[in-house]
């Protein structure tokens, strides 16, 4: 047999077997992808109502999110390559992100990384995220006028802060947590800026109305 029908033969075999599997995958992937933006569409809305207080309605999304998110780990049971990718961090880092704001604003806990069920790059990279829900949180307080209640929170900021910190890899271990990490910081100190601030004037108008009503 001539080298160019032997080849001819071998790559008939092999580059068909191969064109089989990627048009199963290719498959599977269009089907993730869809799912992966109903996971995200879900939480986005669940970060949302609970900034509205809409805590029940909040929840029932990051549910429906969590649901999505067992459909998908089966769809891709036999494709790890794609479960672990970029193409799905991305949603799972907004539903790791809306768990846990939920779970520290409304239930005043903190949600471990296994309940939650998402891998470790997007559970950091929601968790990065939380960083600024709970600042937008502390507004939400001081506008109250509850500015305890924000230095509470403040604290909880910083210590996540303070923990991603002590995760000192290059991207291509953790993709995006430096810069998580970065943005995290300035947050905290200028929450912490705010905070205090707000709690001097708080002390200076206090003083003031203390002085008047002697007066009178």
């Amino acid at each position: 047999m001539v080298l160019e029908d032997v080849v001819e033969k071998v790559l008939a075999n092999d580059i068909l077997f191969i064109d089989n599997v990627l048009k199963k995958k290719d498959e599977v992937r269009e089907e993730a992808i869809r799912i992966t933006r109903d996971i995200l569409r879900y939480s986005t809305e669940a970060v949302r109502l609970i900034h509205l207080g809409k805590y029940e309605e909040a929840w029932r999304n990051i549910s429906r999110a969590g649901e999505l998110i067992v459909g998908l780990r089966e769809l891709l049971a036999d494709h790890p390559d794609l479960y672990y990718s970029g193409l799905i961090y991305n949603s799972l880092s907004e539903y790791a992100e809306s768990y846990i704001t939920y779970k520290l604003i409304v239930d005043k806990e903190m949600p471990s990384y296994k309940e939650i069920g998402v891998p470790y790059i997007p559970y950091l990279q929601g968790l990065g995220d939380v960083v600024g829900e709970l600042r937008r949180h502390v507004l939400s307080l001081l506008g109250n006028g509850e500015i305890g209640e924000a230095m509470k929170y403040l604290e909880v900021m910083e210590t996540i802060y303070l923990w991603l910190r002590k995760l000192n890899y290059p991207d291509p271990l953790a993709p995006g947590l430096r810069h998580k990490v970065d943005v995290a910081r300035r947050l905290v100190d200028d929450t912490k800026v705010l905070l205090i601030n707000t709690r001097n004037a708080y002390m200076v108008s206090k003083k003031i109305d203390e002085a008047l009503k002697s007066k009178d």
